[in-house]
């Protein structure tokens, strides 16, 4: 599965390299921008993506997934939809407002209405420094006493978070959520690194050495 999303995502322009800035304020050889999927095929196909880990991980279970706003909205749909179209699968979803609604419902959740006890994964992007989940994390909680369950991503890119430990580690040790990525940056290099994708070499050993040199800096090996 590991190469088969990782050459879909260069097909989607959604991993792409070059000189970027991430919300941390890194400068980075390469990004992961899932607002570039633009397709129904493409939405669809990732779906099943999350799926397919939410499967091996948490088979037989029951949970709510979340979508923290606004990436996280079409991540949460299509993957909830994906459990139900390939596992048969019903699991309820939410996802949040940035802003609060105080007319009608009111509230900033929009889908499933949360319950103390309940099981919640959270469906993202990227994790680079773990400041989205940290933002996200209050308005669960203050929805309902839920069990964040876990986290998933598409990608893990390896980075220290505020400390010298890796965002994931941090939100293992402040939160206890365990973090389960479909693909890591290791697992990019090692799958691109003279392997072309549709005749084309994605990472040559220059692109290589630049990632190299990012991950000896901002990432823990």
């Amino acid at each position: 599965m590991k190469k088969d999303f990782i050459e879909f995502m260069v097909r989607s322009g959604v991993l792409t390299f070059g000189d970027f800035i991430t919300k941390s304020g890194r400068q980075t050889p390469y990004f992961i921008n899932t607002g570039n999927y633009k397709t129904a095929s493409q939405i669809s196909k990732l779906g099943e993506f999350y799926a397919t880990l939410l499967n091996e991980k948490f088979k037989n279970e029951k949970f709510t997934l979340f979508g923290p706003a606004y990436k996280g909205i079409p991540l949460v749909v299509t993957t909830a939809v994906a459990l139900n179209n390939k596992y048969n699968l019903d699991p309820l979803y939410c996802f949040n407002r940035k802003e609060l609604k105080d007319h009608g419902e009111g509230g900033n959740l929009i889908g499933a209405k949360l319950h103390d006890e309940d099981n919640i994964i959270i469906i993202e992007d990227v994790i680079t420094a773990g400041t989205a989940i940290r933002e996200c994390l209050p308005i669960l909680k203050s929805s309902a006493n839920v069990n964040i369950k876990a986290l998933i991503i598409s990608v893990d890119r390896m980075e220290k978070g505020q400390s010298n430990l890796t965002a994931i580690e941090e939100i293992k040790q402040e939160f206890g959520i365990d973090t389960y990525p479909i693909v890591t940056v290791k697992d990019i290099i090692e799958t691109l690194h003279n392997h072309p994708v549709d005749g084309q070499i994605i990472i040559d050993d220059t692109l290589k050495n630049k990632m190299e040199i990012y991950l000896d800096k901002y990432c823990i090996k």
